[in-house]
């Protein structure tokens, strides 16, 4: 049984002296091998071939993106309250860093990754939420457009891990 560490980042690995002659010894064939490749090889006369496979999926960006969308969200807040004095912004960003940097924590660990996972499901479908009624409600694209799409990119990495999860 192969085990896989808690978190992977992403990595291209090269697979080289493949033969061909067991099809379970073949990467596309193997149950455990996922991911893409990044190009298909041509399958020569010989036995042999080499193979460049990332083993990335969305998922394993989870860790990576509540860092870096929970970084934005409190920046985002900083930056409104320092430029217009608007509380709110300092409020919500500072709840957005709360929610990212615990969903970060528990997503460190695998007992508890699939609750890091759904709270940063949670909390980016929420933000997603609020940044959209903002759009709506103001027609001005500067700052809730951008924020939106943030927001619902996150929100696609953190759906995608808590599907892998549950499944």
């Amino acid at each position: 049984m192969l085990t896989t560490p808690v978190i992977q980042m992403p990595t291209i690995t090269a697979v080289k002296a493949v033969s061909l002659s067991n099809p379970n010894q073949h990467p596309f064939l193997r149950p455990h091998l996922v991911g893409f490749c990044l190009r298909k090889p041509k399958i020569p006369s010989t036995t042999r071939t080499a193979l460049f496979c990332c083993k990335s999926q969305l998922q394993d960006f989870a860790p990576l993106t509540s860092a870096a969308y929970g970084t934005l969200l409190f920046s985002g807040g900083l930056f409104a309250f320092t430029k217009s004095g608007s509380k709110g912004s300092l409020f919500g960003g500072l709840t957005g860093a709360a929610l990212m940097a615990s969903a970060y924590y528990l997503m460190q660990s695998t007992e508890t990754k699939a609750i890091g996972d759904a709270l940063g499901f949670g909390s980016a479908f929420l933000f997603s939420c609020v940044f959209g009624i903002r759009l709506a409600a103001t027609r001005k694209p500067i700052p809730a457009g951008p924020l939106l799409g943030l927001s619902i990119c996150a929100l696609v990495v953190f759906t995608s891990a808590y599907l892998q999860d549950r499944l």
